[in-house]
């Protein structure tokens, strides 16, 4: 059996009515995730919450191999911000890489 990433079994659900269609549901299947990426209470008293973070993050990383986008090397991703309020440019996003996520505990230099 096929192990399917994350996002992409998030996007095959959302795309249940037309299972041909879902790697238009990747950016849905995206938004879903990082709305689930800051653990609520219950869940902190549950297990690592910074674990939880980081998982969550490489689950988002994996949307750009996922569906990639088409049109060839003048195509834009297609694609938003975590919150769904920033439109990303192909400049944003290079070869697969969620360059523009940060989290806690970086610091550049």
């Amino acid at each position: 059996m096929e192990q399917r990433t994350l996002i992409e079994r998030l996007a095959r659900h959302l795309a249940s009515g037309a299972p041909d269609d879902w790697p238009d549901r990747v950016e849905d299947a995206a938004s879903l995730l990082a709305i689930l990426k800051e653990p609520d209470a219950a869940m902190c008293e549950a297990g690592d919450a910074d674990a939880w973070r980081a998982m969550i993050d490489a689950a988002l990383r994996e949307r750009w191999d996922v569906a990639p986008t088409s049109g060839g090397d003048d195509a834009t991703p297609g694609g938003f911000d975590e919150e769904g309020e920033i439109r990303l440019s192909r400049d944003a996003v290079t070869n697969g890489q969620a360059n523009w996520v940060h989290t806690k505990g970086e610091t550049s230099t």
